[in-house]
């Protein structure tokens, strides 16, 4: 049976405020556990007025304290932005607070822009090339202490945090592949390279003492609603939100609108089409067949939704309609 998941970047809505946003996170979360979900993940970004998701391990441990079983996680830290021990601590902490829930998704871009992301990084182009060994030293804080090991991460030693490698190209499916780590690929907004890079990964997977075969997460765009009308009018906070994306004006989650005429141009409609080739948006039966012909396609092991609706009552309907249609799939089976 495939798994659901929910990825959160705790939006904050026009009219709204950052404490309305990681509350809404946390119920978001309650629902998404007592709708059968296997994991809430949430995701760093920096800067963005309107996400509320930038301590990303302290939201983490927000959401953790008001759930029972369903594991939280980071989907992802942006490894480049801190010091590998610095999340052994924090993540060390976390499993130790929630044993046996703690999931660490890693990426490797700056989660920002370009200007913020000097001031996280201060070096930039050290943080960019060590990636790869930044991951194979977190996977060492995280393990067995050895004999010779200099340096200890406490809390984080022998915590075993599972890690997952986040990407939206081919360069994450061959060091996920290459570290035999479960990949997780964001075809929610990047769905150029989605097969391909699933391919690379599973060819390239060498099995390791954390996972023996590949393993797949793919991700998905999700409104859910009554009626494919009711779902598509409330998408147009996500098309707006990508249009002032690409126009560089980032601000607050917007209430959707009747129509996106007028609204954007020509090309701006084409390139956020595009950037929601893979989004699932309609009623419980037009959702399943989507998803149903997504998952053939990819053949993936977990699906993660990321659900962006403006009205909160709307985003938890549409999270029991994807729950219930994970259950539909499962029992056609």
């Amino acid at each position: 049976m495939i798994s659901f998941s929910v990825l959160d970047l705790s939006p904050i809505t026009e009219g709204g405020s950052v404490a309305q946003s990681l509350e809404n996170s946390r119920r978001l979360a309650i629902s998404a556990e007592e709708n059968g979900y296997k994991r809430f993940w949430l995701a760093e970004h920096h800067g963005m007025k309107g996400i509320a998701s930038a301590a990303t391990s302290l939201v983490i441990s927000h959401v953790a304290s008001a759930t029972r079983s369903i594991r939280v996680g980071s989907g992802g830290i942006m490894l480049p932005n801190h010091s590998p021990l610095v999340i052994a601590e924090q993540f060390g902490t976390l499993a130790a607070l929630y044993p046996g829930r703690i999931d660490l998704g890693l990426g490797r871009a700056p989660g920002t822009d370009m200007r913020t992301a000097q001031a996280l990084r201060r070096n930039m182009e050290a943080s960019a090339n060590n990636f790869p060994n930044d991951v194979v030293e977190l996977q060492a804080l995280l393990g067995p202490v050895t004999d010779d090991q200099k340096i200890i991460a406490v809390p984080g030693a022998d915590s075993n945090v599972p890690i997952w490698l986040l990407g939206s190209s081919h360069f994450s499916a061959h060091l996920a592949g290459m570290l035999g780590l479960p990949f997780a690929f964001a075809s929610h907004f990047a769905p150029d390279m989605l097969l391909t890079a699933l391919e690379i990964y599973r060819e390239r997977f060498t099995p390791s003492s954390q996972l023996d075969k590949p393993h797949v997460m793919v991700g998905i765009m999700g409104v859910a609603a009554d009626t494919d009308e009711e779902a598509n009018y409330l998408f147009t906070s996500m098309q707006q939100s990508f249009v002032a994306l690409r126009r560089n004006a980032r601000g607050r989650f917007p209430p959707p609108v009747k129509s996106m005429e007028g609204l954007w141009s020509g090309d701006e409609k084409i390139f956020v089409d595009h950037a929601m080739s893979y989004a699932v948006v309609g009623s419980p039966e037009t959702i399943r067949s989507k998803i149903q012909t997504f998952l053939e396609q990819t053949r993936a092991d977990e699906l993660i939704i990321s659900m962006p609706i403006f009205d909160m009552e709307a985003r938890l309907h549409s999270l029991k309609l994807f729950g219930q249609a994970q259950r539909d799939l499962a029992a056609a089976d």
